[in-house]
């Protein structure tokens, strides 16, 4: 293949899935699939993740370089799509909560799913999924967490949308090295964890990222752990963050 290419598909059982296939048969760097629905979706550890008509789907082919970028490929996607989303759809504020999520209105919009595939001892490509909730419908049971933007942007459509988050994730999916002062502090502005009570993966307050997209949690002693993977849990007991109790918008 000689340059990237987008397959629009009407269903499948993932994007991820046939992205990796594209991949393994010489896809070129920023293909993309992107389906009006999925029947297998998934995000984080294996959960699934509803997909029904009206979101985007998509997945870009991604081959990030090998200078500590992967480690920071899905916060580095993540800035990049609220940025796209902003600009799409003025007065509209997303904040992010690592490591993957797009928040809205304290409400999950959607999230980004970073899958490499390994080449020897280095990575052959990433494959990153986007799901994002944009005029389906949000199950009652999903309602007190999820949201759709169309509750803030009744205009947007997937179609409206896509060729503006693809090139986003492009940009970001070529972009080397950890994360610049320049991402740290747009990551700041947006982080949506900032000074909330952690139960899990450590119990303390969070405090921001390193450079390396480690989540800084401050304990009860005083210490600063860095965490690099595991669930996020908020402390079910605790106000909210300790500036002033407000939530980021």
């Amino acid at each position: 293949m000689d340059g990237p290419t987008v397959y629009q598909l009407d269903e499948t059982a993932s994007t991820q899935d046939v992205l990796h296939e594209m991949a393994a048969a010489g896809a070129a760097t920023g293909s993309a699939v992107v389906a009006q629905a999925q029947t297998g979706g998934r995000g984080r550890r294996g959960r699934t993740w509803a997909s029904p008509a009206g979101g985007l789907w998509l997945s870009v082919l991604c081959r990030p370089p090998a200078d500590g970028a992967l480690d920071v490929l899905s916060l580095r996607v993540g800035l990049a799509v609220g940025g796209a989303l902003e600009a799409a759809c003025p007065g509209t504020r997303l904040a992010l909560k690592w490591p993957n999520d797009l928040m809205l209105m304290d409400r999950k919009l959607g999230g980004i799913l970073c899958e490499a595939r390994w080449q020897g001892g280095v990575p052959g490509w990433v494959a990153v999924g986007l799901g994002l909730n944009v005029c389906n419908p949000i199950p009652e049971d999903l309602a007190p967490a999820a949201i759709a933007l169309a509750a803030v942007a009744p205009d947007a459509t997937p179609g409206g949308l896509q060729e503006r988050l693809l090139g986003a994730i492009r940009h970001a999916g070529g972009q080397g090295g950890p994360l610049r002062p320049a991402e740290l502090a747009d990551w700041a502005a947006r982080d949506w964890l900032a000074g909330r009570r952690l139960a899990a993966p450590v119990a303390g307050r969070a405090a921001g990222l390193s450079a390396d997209g480690a989540l800084r949690v401050t304990t009860d002693d005083g210490a600063t752990e860095l965490v690099r993977a595991g669930t996020v849990a908020l402390d079910a007991g605790a106000p909210g963050p300790s500036q002033g109790g407000a939530i980021r918008p």
